[in-house]
């Protein structure tokens, strides 16, 4: 072990002037990721290892690993792409849209997106999990998506502290989202990110969408479909995600997963279907008919966070779940405010019977347990607050204001 130790740290000191490039410290299958600049000195002594000030027995490391790292760097017309030596990825560049394909199996990468284009794009094709780092990203593509990623594994976004990350995909093309994911996406970092979605939804990925708590903000301000749309689940632990009248969707959508076999997982297992919240703020404008803040086909946990969402559109709804709703606190306080001032809805569709604006309309009841929640509606365009089913309301804390009251149907 300690000559693993001492080769992988020569090769750290061989890269350690490369911006960007990160080590992994893995222990019991579980890594820690460290800034080669930041490290400074690793002495060893005593069978420990001190990094950044910590000690690590060296018989409890499995390995120390250089994450091989791709820079792409975008300019009008044209795009760079440097990579350190151990990354296994083969890159095709036609002016400034880039295809990177990934042949490594078994080792994470970082790929670091910078620079401004007006007419490029990325496409990534691997089957390993990767990170990318938006790094002052400004991307408008004029042929599809703007970010293509088609990986089935974890894909990590970190926004860079700082930076401010702008995406805009094509008018009329075949993509599924300006942001689009194969696999599942983690975000972190406190950065922000600014989506334009001209063919169908803002950010979406096969699997589950996950906002970590260093994450910073997340800006939908266009959608032609679904500002946000994930299949599995939606899980916000922070950050912030705003979503304007300028999406024709719903602000965050969830879907239930199903494998390619055809089965649909365990609920209970994967979350399958549902939306978690535990911090951050999310404020979305609906003002297109018949949209949803958040709509999901199973539960919907919210124990933290703050939640505005104005439903202005006709047959608009705040909330949606055929599902229960859970309402309570955990780490942060929960404060919920809904206005619902549109009218009922026009679409042909629903000419028959056309359906309510609603605050929130939850077909599996509603248990609140903690927190604050305010749903106004405009009882004069036979708009309601918040409708359930009979029987489907338990409150055994925290404060409920309803106007016009809760409707039980």
């Amino acid at each position: 072990m300690k000559r693993t130790i001492l080769l992988s740290l020569s090769l750290v000191m061989a890269v350690a002037a490369m911006a960007q490039t990160h080590m992994r410290l893995w222990q019991n299958g579980e890594n820690n990721r460290m800034k080669i600049a930041t490290l400074g000195e690793m002495p060893v002594a005593d069978g420990n290892i001190t990094i950044k000030g910590q000690a690590y027995k060296m018989s409890e490391i499995d390995s120390l690993v250089v994450v091989p790292e791709v820079r792409v760097t975008f300019s009008d017309g044209n795009a760079e792409v440097s990579m350190t030596k151990n990354a296994s990825i083969t890159h095709i560049v036609d002016g400034a849209h880039v295809t990177l394909v990934n042949n490594d199996t078994s080792n994470e990468c970082e790929i670091v997106l910078e620079g401004s284009s007006s007419d490029g794009s990325l496409t990534y094709i691997g089957a390993y999990k990767t990170t990318l780092i938006l790094n002052g990203l400004n991307l408008q593509s004029q042929r599809g998506a703007a970010l293509d990623i088609q990986c089935g594994k974890r894909v990590a976004v970190e926004l860079v502290q700082g930076t401010t990350n702008q995406l805009t995909d094509a008018a009329a093309g075949t993509q599924k989202a300006c942001f689009y994911c194969k696999g599942h996406l983690e975000f972190e970092g406190s950065g922000s990110l600014s989506i334009a979605a001209n063919t169908k939804h803002g950010l979406s990925c096969k699997e589950y969408l996950q906002l970590k708590r260093s994450t910073g903000t997340i800006n939908i301000s266009k959608a032609a479909a679904d500002a946000i749309h994930c299949g599995q689940y939606f899980m916000m632990n922070g950050g912030q995600i705003t979503v304007n009248e300028q999406t024709m969707g719903d602000a965050i959508q969830v879907e239930t997963l199903t494998l390619a076999d055809g089965i649909t997982p365990d609920p209970n297992e994967v979350m399958n279907g549902q939306i978690i919240m535990r911090g951050g703020t999310i404020n979305a404008t609906l003002s297109q008919e018949d949209c949803k803040g958040l709509k999901c086909d199973d539960i919907i946990t919210i124990s933290g966070g703050n939640i505005t969402i104005a439903a202005q559109g006709n047959g608009t709804r705040g909330i949606q779940t055929d599902g229960k709703v859970t309402i309570n606190e955990f780490d942060n306080p929960t404060v919920i405010n809904i206005t619902a001032t549109g009218g009922k809805c026009t679409l042909a569709a629903d000419v028959d019977d056309p359906h309510r604006c609603v605050g929130m309309k939850l077909d599996g009841g509603l248990l609140v347990e903690a927190g604050s929640i305010t749903v106004t509606a405009d009882a004069a365009k036979k708009a309601r607050s918040i409708q359930l089913p009979v029987g489907g309301y338990t409150k055994t804390g925290g404060t409920v204001t309803a106007s016009p009251a809760i409707t039980l149907k």
